[in-house]
């Protein structure tokens, strides 16, 4: 069948039309080989814009399209649909991106107009040669694996599993909670974080439809959206989870005490421990680096005194293979270490703690009681809590870890409510954002706290007058009155940023996502896709995407879960067309396809010594393509004759 081509021009709003003759361009167009229909339109993706070309399609016989106007990336899948719709193949459309390749980049109108042009050219070159491609469905397994145990895979399993769906959530750690646990209360609102937590940690514990494997980290994953296959290493506790009764008797007489890593290290834990006394599941785990029986061979005063007989010194660790359908990331984050901020004086002058510590000292079940106390015991007179510490700094993390100002603020009025200190908070800006947040910061501010615009430079314990002596002194210039100053304190609080976990990099290779440069999992759009991946099938929510708050947090969570109950509820799901396919009569088995390929959507058939391409993991990337030497792969939708012909099509 003869090709017949209509092009559409975008105006997008002015974003093109600003630095685009678009009379020039689709005048030009019109002269184009098997050009049709030209169309400039203000909105080409708004629902009139479509009906333009679902008209033409019908009336004019068009069996090619064109749209000249944004990325593909937020816009193909909708002209897509537009274009099957009307009955034409979703894959005999091309689109050009006259805005970021084009408008965005120059404010030379005449440059843009003679680039937009050639754009066009290309495209309408490119799909003369296309191809009809079928998408094809694959079934969806309805279990889903959720990665990551704090607040944001809880709100995801219980969103999933109060829907009679099976997930699997893994957590590392003992127990689940995430750092939300560790919290005391809560801004703006000043609940108590424990409170609003557990409650939901019991029925996440108790949930016939969620299986918790907590202690246990994802080893291996294969397969693709819908059929995934998953190896889980269970990390063996030595307490048997059946007959342990969570009474505590073996913590409470283990001898031998080491620093606590939910008390952010200021409070003491046995080498036989649960995280906290509300954890779930409320099961002990003995940690073999301290304990004495791994160590030395004696001891075991755990087993001795454990009336029902749970502890298990032969306990090995366990393999759990899973199939689900879906996988969800709630990973979490880390806070910065400020040690190599080394003129704030962490870890070398007394009283400097980081905003976790403060969280951990503040909290009526932490190792203090809740009572703010110095090193020495005594209570302080004065307090200077420093915000962005690590953030909006091109040392450490340009970003700014958005909960910093909030929680450093929250920080000021339990100082005031614990204590008769006076408060100083040292700021770059206040970023009082979200709902109920710039009252609280009035509220703060009427409590008496002291805000000082400026980052200080240096704390040191250095006196330069009597009434200095045995102070940390906080060094900075105040920008508001443009003052170098000193501030002697009696504590100083850094308000720590956010930021990816450490093996962050290893995940999103085992998982074959994305990051960005900031170190945190790459979503598929910021704001049309943010919990999507560009590996379809797995899902990112909460501070494993970026820093965020409790609330935001929870509602990506809950989104997360919606996309994956959608996929459930559809029971299959298309797969891209647009794969590599092996001509087996020219391969010659080098496996070199296998190497490069980043999906790894290539297999090798022992028996036939040929390579095979998964369709359902194949991305369409190419890479196969580039790096076969015999010339065997070709890649659907993007053949040599279509790229070559786009080539040609832009040398107007």
């Amino acid at each position: 069948m003869e090709p017949r081509i209509g092009v559409y021009i975008c105006h997008c709003g002015s974003n093109i039309a600003d630095t685009v003759d678009m009379a020039a361009v689709a005048e030009f167009a019109q002269g184009l080989d098997s050009v049709v229909i030209v169309r400039d339109y203000k909105f080409m993706c708004s629902q009139p814009g479509q009906e333009l070309i679902k008209n033409d399609i019908k009336e004019l016989g068009l069996n090619r399209v064109v749209v000249a106007s944004c990325s593909p990336t937020m816009h193909e899948p909708t002209f897509r649909r537009a274009c099957q719709e009307a009955g034409v193949n979703p894959y005999l459309f091309e689109m050009a991106n006259i805005r970021e390749h084009c408008s965005w980049v120059t404010e030379d109108k005449r440059l843009a107009t003679e680039k937009a042009k050639a754009l066009v050219s290309a495209a309408v070159r490119r799909v003369y040669y296309h191809q009809p491609l079928e998408m094809r469905e694959v079934p969806i397994n309805p279990n889903t694996l959720i990665v990551g145990g704090g607040i944001a895979g809880i709100q995801a399993a219980l969103k999933i599993a109060d829907s009679r769906h099976m997930v699997y959530l893994v957590e590392r750690s003992p127990s689940i909670g995430g750092h939300m646990a560790q919290l005391d209360k809560t801004f703006p609102t000043l609940d108590c974080s424990a409170c609003i937590l557990t409650p939901k940690m019991t029925q996440v514990g108790s949930h016939p439809y969620i299986e918790l494997l907590t202690y246990s980290e994802v080893e291996e994953v294969s397969g693709y959206i819908g059929n995934f296959k998953v190896k889980v290493r269970k990390k063996p506790k030595y307490v048997d989870e059946d007959k342990c009764t969570g009474c505590g008797l073996c913590q409470t007489k283990c001898p031998f005490k080491v620093d606590s890593e939910f008390e952010a290290g200021i409070g003491k834990r046995k080498a036989i421990y649960s995280p906290f006394p509300q954890a779930v599941p409320n099961v002990p785990v003995i940690d073999t680096e301290h304990c004495v029986y791994f160590l030395k061979g004696t001891c075991r005063a755990c087993e001795k005194l454990c009336e029902a007989k749970a502890i298990n010194f032969e306990q090995k660790e366990e393999i759990v293979e899973l199939e689900v359908g879906s996988i969800i990331l709630t990973t979490g984050f880390s806070v910065f270490d400020p040690t190599p901020i080394y003129q704030y004086g962490y870890k070398r002058l007394d009283n400097v703690i980081t905003s976790l510590e403060f969280e951990r000292m503040v909290n009526s079940s932490g190792p203090t009681g809740g009572n703010i106390v110095l090193k020495d015991g005594s209570p302080p007179q004065s307090i200077a809590i420093i915000h962005c510490v690590g953030s909006r700094d091109e040392k450490y993390h340009e970003y700014c870890s958005r909960v910093c100002c909030m929680y450093s603020m929250k920080f000021a009025h339990l100082i005031k409510e614990h204590t008769e200190a006076k408060v100083y908070e040292f700021y770059i800006d206040i970023r009082s954002f979200g709902k109920g947040f710039e009252e609280f910061y009035n509220r703060v501010l009427n409590e008496g706290t002291i805000f000082i615009r400026g980052r200080p430079a240096e704390i040191t314990n250095i006196a330069e007058k009597p009434e200095e002596e045995g102070k940390l002194i906080v060094q900075f210039e105040d920008t508001l009155i443009g003052l170098q100053r000193r501030l002697p304190v009696d504590m100083v609080i850094l308000s720590v940023a956010l930021e990816a976990q450490p093996d962050a990099e290893a995940v999103a290779r085992l998982f074959n996502i994305s990051r960005s440069a900031d170190g945190f999992f790459l979503e598929k759009h910021p704001k049309l896709d943010p919990v999507a991946t560009t590996t379809d099938g797995v899902f990112v929510a909460g501070c494993a995407q970026g820093p965020k708050d409790i609330p935001d947090t929870v509602a990506q969570a809950s989104a997360a879960a919606a996309e994956v109950l959608a996929m459930i509820s559809r029971g299959k799901v298309e797969i891209e067309a647009a794969t590599a396919v092996i001509d087996e009569r020219i391969c010659s088995g080098c496996q070199a396809c296998k190497l490069v390929c980043p999906y790894n959507a290539i297999s090798f058939d022992e028996r036939e010594e040929v390579c095979r391409v998964n369709e359902a993991l194949c991305k369409g990337c190419g890479s196969c393509v580039g790096g076969c030497p015999s010339d065997a792969i070709s890649l659907n939708h993007f053949t040599n004759e279509q790229i070559l012909a786009e080539m040609e099509g832009m040398l107007i």
